[in-house]
């Protein structure tokens, strides 16, 4: 009897501490901590391709992009707070392009979540998405990030060398352009 319990017991631990692992293994990016590991296929498009500073490679992961500040936007063309807030984070590009201290340092992407490459050009070409868009088509990167709802947004300091760290991780999008903005400069530490 006493075998069985401690056997009992020990099948429960591992029980515990299995479905434990797997929760912290799907928790959104933690402010403070790293992005997994994503992998992203290159824009064809040369003029995405040069926004990011990318070379010819196939694919590249976030911390290659060539910036001090990379915004992830997490959406769906589904979504209908991502379809009322795009003219919103186009602003915050706009913003962004326009101020010399923030031009190349700080750039924007957007992740489709479910989104074919159809659907993602598609909710690109209908609110005029200037920065790039990556389709997810399969949740491979939705379930690297923690299975977030959408628009969800990640601030990602590039430190160089491949290093990086989140300085921000939040549900829902912004109501001004200039407060948002304002907020991720200031979180990340960027000095203007």
């Amino acid at each position: 009897m006493e075998k069985t319990m401690r056997f009992l017991t020990g099948c429960l631990i591992l029980f515990v501490a299995a479905n434990l692992s797997a929760a912290a293994a799907t928790a959104p990016p933690t402010e403070g901590g790293i992005l997994p590991d994503i992998t992203l296929e290159t824009p064809v498009d040369p003029v995405h391709r040069e926004y990011l500073g990318l070379q010819e490679a196939d694919s590249f992961t976030i911390p290659e992009i060539d910036a001090d500040i990379v915004i992830v936007e997490i959406f769906s063309m589904y979504c209908p707070h991502c379809q009322r807030e795009a003219p919103t984070i186009n602003q915050i590009y706009e913003k962004i392009e326009a101020d010399p201290k923030l031009k190349g340092k700080v750039k924007l992407i957007g992740i489709g979540v479910g989104n074919s490459a159809f659907e993602v050009k598609y909710f690109r070409q209908t609110y005029d998405i200037p920065f790039p868009l990556f389709a997810d088509g399969d949740f491979n990167i939705h379930k690297q990030l923690g299975e977030v709802r959408t628009p969800y947004f990640i601030g990602v300091r590039i430190l160089g060398e491949g290093n990086h760290k989140v300085f921000y991780s939040r549900l829902g999008g912004p109501q001004d352009a200039g407060v948002m903005l304002e907020e991720l400069i200031a979180q990340s530490g960027l000095a203007r």
